[in-house]
């Protein structure tokens, strides 16, 4: 599933350049691809008793199904996918755009590819009905 990334996301702490600060903070963002354990045994080790480590959310690793015709890939990034598929059926990650810019200040989508995608939803939609007719055939 491609390899481990951490972004540093935050950092804040002190009052001023000349103070020694008397309290920091960083938000770390992990994508693991293997047991989380050995991670945060290595991370807890690191640290010891000068940091306190919060765990906040943990998502599992998915693996999506695909549909014969549309290509696929690894990605290295996380999405809210977990927490609505029960409810929502078989996901599927799929979009117009770029991961590179996602949640950027250069956050955008061209129109070109706005309107593909379009084209690509309406034949994920037709290919899904057809398999849920077949089924229910």
């Amino acid at each position: 599933m491609g390899k481990t990334t951490l972004n540093i996301g935050t950092i804040s702490g002190g009052r001023a350049p000349n103070i020694i600060p008397d309290a920091a903070k960083a938000e770390l963002a992990i994508r693991l691809v293997s047991d989380g354990r050995e991670v945060d045994q290595a991370l807890r080790a690191a640290i010891g008793v000068r940091a306190e480590i919060r765990e906040i959310l943990t998502l599992p690793a998915m693996r999506f199904a695909a549909l014969d015709g549309f290509p696929t890939s690894v990605v290295a990034f996380t999405t809210d996918i977990p927490v609505l598929a029960p409810a929502w059926g078989e996901p599927f990650l799929f979009g117009p755009g770029s991961i590179h810019v996602a949640h950027t200040l250069n956050e955008r989508i061209a129109k070109r590819e706005l309107i593909a995608a379009v084209d690509t939803y309406a034949r994920m939609t037709q290919m899904l009905l057809s398999r849920a007719e077949a089924q229910h055939a």
